[in-house]
């Protein structure tokens, strides 16, 4: 019994001695209650953070869906012209050609409204007109292909119409029965030529 009676002594005695230390609203040994106003403060900082944060959140996703669909629409309205300059292109790929042939023709039909035209003066509007046609080829990068004497066969701008014997090596050009022509270094008409046979 007298033992019992120390024990229990002890066990007050060790309760009066520890510490009391404060751990965020709790006491060792015993909980502190706080008022629901006081929990709320506490809480509303990370509340009011988290909805800052989706707000921030759905703002830069309409910003992107509204940047999305303003480069959308602008790839279509390129892509749209695009197809319009294509189409313009094929329609009027002529133009600058048929600017330059409207002169030559304006000097053709002049020439023909003469009553009585001497030789000389055909001769010189003809002339004239070579001039003009010529010099529409010229803008418009249509070339001649006149090969000379001697020259030797380019398969890819002649075309031999026949051998003949000549004094000279084989395969070089003899005579250019008709004139061939390229445009922008691409082949339109090859020369027809003759052609020397080997001996």
């Amino acid at each position: 019994m007298q033992e019992q009676e120390n024990q229990q002594a002890e066990k007050v005695e060790i309760k009066e001695a520890a510490p009391e230390v404060q751990l965020d609203g709790v006491v060792q040994g015993e909980t502190v209650q706080t008022s629901a106003p006081e929990a709320a403060q506490a809480a509303a900082p990370a509340q009011d953070t988290a909805e800052q944060v989706i707000a921030k959140l759905e703002a830069k996703v309409q910003e992107l869906q509204d940047s999305f669909m303003r480069a959308k629409a602008e790839g279509e309205n390129i892509r749209r012209r695009a197809q319009e300059d294509i189409s313009k292109a094929h329609k009027f790929a002529i133009e600058g050609f048929a600017e330059a042939m409207v002169p030559v023709k304006d000097s053709l039909e002049m020439a023909l409204k003469i009553d009585t035209p001497s030789i000389e003066a055909l001769k010189e509007g003809v002339e004239m007109t070579l001039k003009q046609l010529s010099a529409a080829f010229e803008k418009n990068r249509l070339n001649e292909v006149s090969p000379v004497q001697g020259d030797k066969l380019d398969p890819m701008k002649h075309q031999a119409i026949s051998m003949v014997p000549a004094e000279q090596e084989a395969n070089t050009v003899v005579t250019v029965l008709q004139k061939g022509y390229t445009i922008a270094d691409r082949l339109l008409r090859p020369a027809l030529v003759t052609v020397a046979q080997g001996k």
